[in-house]
């Protein structure tokens, strides 16, 4: 009952938000303004009561970073009367978030389908000549909304399988990304910045956690079998995109795959798999906020390849823009490298060839990211493209994203969760592991 009530506390907080930025409709800064208030007061309001909350096994860290990652994608955009719905909607996706998160009951599971309903929705109406309507992903969105009903309806195995459909649609698993991708080119304003976050981390603590032990084996095969695939696939699709949101979608659908392997391999899924999806989430949150400083200036259909030679004329920019690449390529002391470390030294391996591949991605996915930003930074200098470093707001917001991935990748494990436990080399490489 308490779980209950708490939830409810901490659920109002963002709504309420939603409700005074409407009070101030007229004017597009006193809404921006209101909403990061209310982000900043949800943090407070979530760190103050999540003592009175069950804790889950992989703990309370990613309850802590959706208010972060809404304060830092209203934070990051443009103060303009176009964003004004993007930031109220931001506040009510933070609202179902926060409930999905602390609520493991059927409150939890309506507000997942609200959840889902609402994307559809905001899908069914947001597209342009440069992003046209996908049915594809709707019908996946659709997809989840049916299996979270049929979840909630039946019993195991039915109920389990449902509840994998509805979890790889919001931590995206091949063939089931389409949704993820149509969410990160089609939702408007800051929305992408925020769902790369909101998404993956309900995917993960709703769902992943819980039914990684009920697993059957069959079903745990053929996850890392798709998971292996995904990885590779994410990792070559990236590479022939000449548009920077796809570009980012496929890297975390490859790195997204890494943790599915991981999870089914183990059979369990610790708090080391929270640092990491915060990690990805957080960083592919960042380079979608840095792409928004070149669209802001240069245009929303602008090619990457026509913006070069950035690094001379905007410094501050540059800088954090290469800080939170790093982050996302997996170098230390950042989170992603940190949450993978961790999922290797808490998970059995039960394929070294296909641990093998999962580096190799890992690798293919650094690379492009880094030839990326080194395209933007370092090539040649345009003199004919205005030239503006970066606002005070969008300073603040990227340099929030690099302090927080940091902070993931140096956070003790004992502040984690209740079952950060390392395994011996022996339980890591079981069967496979090499005698003399």
């Amino acid at each position: 009952m308490m779980n209950e009530i708490v939830t409810t506390l901490l659920a109002s907080v963002p709504f309420i938000g939603a409700l005074l930025c409407l009070t101030v409709w007229s004017r597009s800064d006193y809404v921006k303004q209101t909403a990061i208030v209310m982000t900043i007061i949800s943090l407070g309001a979530t760190i103050a009561l999540s003592p009175f909350l069950t804790v889950p096994p992989e703990g309370f860290l990613l309850l802590y970073l959706l208010p972060l990652a809404a304060c830092v994608s209203i934070l990051g955009q443009p103060t303009h009367e176009t964003h004004r719905s993007a930031w109220v909607l931001t506040l009510v996706f933070l609202g179902l978030g926060v409930t999905i998160l602390a609520s493991h009951g059927v409150v939890g599971r309506l507000a997942l389908l609200v959840l889902f309903g609402l994307v559809i929705g905001l899908l069914s109406r947001h597209h342009s000549a440069l992003w046209p309507m996908s049915w594809w992903g709707i019908g996946v969105y659709g997809l989840g909304a049916v299996a979270t009903v049929t979840s909630t309806m039946t019993e195991p195995p039915i109920s389990t399988i449902a509840s994998v459909l509805a979890c790889a649609v919001l931590l995206p698993l091949v063939p089931l990304h389409s949704g993820y991708f149509t969410a990160l080119t089609r939702l408007p304003g800051n929305l992408p910045s925020f769902i790369v976050v909101l998404f993956p981390a309900v995917g993960l603590q709703h769902g992943l956690v819980m039914l990684t032990p009920m697993l059957p084996n069959n079903v745990a095969v053929t996850i890392m079998g798709l998971a292996v695939f995904g990885a590779i696939y994410g990792a070559v699709r990236a590479l022939a995109q000449s548009r920077m949101r796809l570009l980012l979608a496929y890297s975390s659908l490859s790195l997204f795959s890494m943790l599915w392997w991981f999870a089914a391999a183990a059979g369990i899924t610790t708090a080391w798999a929270s640092v990491f999806v915060g990690a990805v989430s957080f960083g592919t949150s960042g380079l979608l906020l840095a792409w928004q400083v070149i669209r802001t200036r240069y245009g929303d259909d602008v090619d990457p390849q026509a913006v070069s030679g950035l690094a001379s004329t905007m410094p501050r920019f540059a800088v954090l823009l290469s800080l939170t690449a790093l982050a996302v390529m997996g170098l230390p002391p950042f989170g992603v490298f940190s949450g993978f470390m961790g999922l290797l030294l808490t998970s059995p391996i039960a394929s070294p060839s296909a641990l093998f591949v999962i580096l190799l991605a890992w690798l293919a996915t650094s690379w492009y990211i880094l030839d990326a930003v080194q395209r933007l930074l370092f090539g040649q200098q345009r003199p004919d493209l205005p030239i503006t470093d970066l606002q005070q707001s969008e300073f603040a917001a990227l340099l929030m994203v690099v302090l927080i991935v940091i902070a993931l990748g140096v956070i003790p494990a004992g502040l984690l969760g209740p079952n950060i436990v390392a395994l011996s080399p022996n339980d890591i490489m079981g069967p496979f592991a090499w005698n003399k």
